[in-house]
């Protein structure tokens, strides 16, 4: 169990669970950020809002009170309008009256004004001039306060917006009516109720609270059986895979009709369990090849031993010898070829490859290569070294698979040909023989693949030295096909070309 593995045993395994947690998640920071802007955006066009009801609540008291007319106490806003001279308020509304205004006045009185105010100024500027200052409501014990609206005014700190009259704005008839002298200076005020701000806010709150919470809990069901439902080919695809076995890879998972990821994962699933098909499929025909060819050299050198241990007296010993001389030699080549292609399946890495002149190989395996019973001309033609980087050794056994393709095959002539092409070098070896018909062109370079015509030779190859001098050539960077030509077959071998090695 791994070390970090308890810790994270909150953490849900499903993927489905996992998917619709981090949308909870994502939802929950997003739905918040939402939250905390609507929250501020409500409460300061609320409190705007209020400012605005009370500013014409105190433009409608200015009003009346320039008329000469007293102000009614139902107001939506708490007011006072207050005089210097005057120990009472000349009106109060809307809150203000459950104090008892009767003894005292709330607020407090304004200075005395030289001058009527300049409204004219404020209007000017496009604003009706007014002023506004927070101010803290008494609360004192001498007043009987029962407020009757639910506003619990006494004690609270309010921003409250007044404006001055002066006296000489009235006419005697209008000032005497208001209850103040003629000298008097009159201050409206008008309390801005924070209440209905937060009362508004708060409601939002609750509402986006619940909406919030609801959202959360769809996004997060929404994920969960959206990823469920997305995640049901991968499920059918884990089943089918499960039952693919190695001697049965024959299983196909079904490919969806969307078009979306998960079509490329069948796909490429149903391309990968095709290619072990294929590869156990090579890997049963390689086995049973092996074992045939195995068993003929085995089945020849087995009946001539035995014939000759029935029969001592009557047997040729030296001609019995030979036959299992040439035998052993055959089972010999066919391991050593085995265990080549063992080898160059396993894509082992090579050691630092070298420099080798292949002109020089192909040139040295011309005048010592033992040629056929049969009289053949094996020559090389190459106008200047071709130098290739890699194993001499594996360019050896190259070289000399496709000479002795030739020599099975040619009637009297085997040519090499080599020349240097651009960043290639071209390798050929032709021969006059029978050639290839063009449907076997690549099925030669197949394991234990032989031409009828080379099974009815008594000299004929094992079907391994194409494949292996293939092998080869993809192992050193280059290719090996077959060419066609008018007469014979001819194999053409590109590799990469190195740099000529400095001389000494």
């Amino acid at each position: 169990m791994n070390a970090t593995e308890p810790r994270r045993r909150w953490w849900p395994r499903s993927v489905r669970a996992r998917t619709a947690l981090a949308a909870a998640a994502a939802a929950a920071v997003v739905l918040g950020g939402i939250g905390w802007w609507v929250h501020h955006e409500v409460y300061r066009q609320s409190t705007q809002i209020a400012e605005e009801q009370a500013r014409k609540s105190l433009l409608a008291l200015v009003d009346q009170l320039t008329e000469g007319t007293v102000p009614s106490r139902r107001s939506a806003v708490p007011y006072e309008v207050v005089a210097t001279g005057r120990r009472t308020a000349v009106a109060s509304g809307g809150g203000m009256e459950d104090f008892d205004t009767g003894a005292r006045h709330v607020l407090p009185v304004p200075p005395a004004l030289p001058a009527p105010p300049s409204h004219a100024d404020g209007e000017a500027d496009g604003e009706w001039g007014y002023a506004v200052r927070p101010l803290r409501i008494p609360a004192r014990r001498d007043y009987a306060y029962n407020p009757a609206n639910g506003f619990y005014l006494a004690g609270g700190t309010y921003p409250v917006l007044y404006d001055d009259i002066g006296a000489g704005e009235l006419s005697g008839d209008k000032a005497a009516a208001l209850g103040v002298g003629a000298d008097a200076t009159l201050r409206v005020y008008v309390v801005q109720l924070p209440d209905t701000a937060q009362a508004i806010t708060s409601t939002t709150d609750d509402l986006l609270l619940r909406a919030g919470l609801a959202s959360l809990v769809l996004i997060a069901a929404a994920a969960y059986f959206t990823v469920r439902i997305a995640l049901r080919p991968v499920e059918a695809i884990r089943r089918l895979t499960a039952s693919v076995t190695p001697s049965d890879p024959r299983e196909r998972v079904t490919v969806p009709a969307t078009g979306h990821e998960i079509t490329a994962l069948a796909t490429t699933i149903n391309t990968t369990l095709q290619r072990l098909d294929d590869a156990a499929a090579r890997q049963r025909r390689f086995v049973a090849d092996a074992a045939h060819e195995l068993r003929s050299p085995l089945t020849t050198l087995l009946a001539s031993l035995e014939v000759a241990l029935a029969y001592p007296e009557r047997t040729d010993w030296p001609a019995a010898a030979t036959t299992a001389a040439r035998q052993t030699r055959r089972l010999h080549a066919l391991a050593e070829d085995l265990l080549l292609l063992a080898r160059l399946d396993t894509r082992a890495p090579t050691t630092a490859p070298e420099t080798v002149d292949l002109t020089a190989l192909a040139s040295r395996l011309a005048d010592q290569h033992p040629l056929a019973e049969r009289p053949l001309t094996l020559t090389c033609d190459s106008a200047a070294p071709a130098h290739a980087p890699g194993n001499p050794d594996d360019y050896e056994r190259l070289l000399r698979n496709l000479v002795d393709n030739a020599a099975r095959h040619a009637a009297h002539r085997i040519q090499i040909t080599l020349r240097n092409q651009d960043a290639w070098i071209v390798l050929t070896v032709h021969d006059d023989g029978p050639g290839v018909p063009p449907a076997d062109a690549e099925r030669i370079f197949e394991r234990f693949v032989r031409l009828d015509d080379a099974r009815s030779r008594d000299h004929g190859g094992t079907g391994l030295g194409l494949a292996i001098a293939r092998d080869l050539a993809h192992r050193h960077g280059g290719t090996l096909t077959l060419t066609s030509r008018t007469l014979g077959a001819c194999f053409e071998l590109r590799l990469p070309r190195a740099p000529r090695p400095a001389e000494e």
